[in-house]
């Protein structure tokens, strides 16, 4: 792996069942199991994550022909246990996204079908990965 293409969080237990993650560029967030703290679990981040990331690839895209008005995404999905153990099934975005009236507007209002297509197709590492499945190592240290 090459500094260029290598990404990594630290993870840090801070109380029961609760975990500080770490960016290399000092950023923090929480997660936990789900109880009575507010801290996202490890599958709403997931959804977030999934979501945050195409976010920025639509709004990217379609900013280059107008600003959005109201922008935001509704993630979810299944969370099953089945013979492949627990996972998540029927991920879905939905994508609620507004442009103002004239010539901008309407641009990037026609070219945002495009846009989300691009992102769920190439853009999006997260999604994209998810869709692809890849390998996860468990190790020891």
């Amino acid at each position: 792996m090459s500094d260029e293409t290598y990404r990594s969080i630290e993870l840090t237990k801070i109380g029961d069942a609760r975990f500080k993650a770490t960016n290399a560029r000092g950023g923090e967030t929480f997660m936990g199991s789900g109880g009575l703290d507010p801290d996202f679990t490890p599958v709403e981040l997931l959804l977030a994550a999934i979501a945050g990331c195409s976010a920025i690839d639509v709004d990217l895209i379609t900013a280059k022909r107008g600003t959005s008005t109201r922008f935001g995404i509704l993630a979810g999905g299944d969370n099953v246990r089945d013979e492949d153990g627990n996972h998540m099934t029927g991920l879905r975005l939905t994508f609620d996204v507004a442009f103002p009236e004239g010539p901008e507007g309407d641009a990037a209002r026609e070219f945002l079908p495009r846009a989300i297509a691009m992102s769920r197709d190439r853009l999006c590492t997260v999604s994209r990965t998810v869709q692809l499945g890849a390998d996860v190592t468990y190790e020891q240290a």
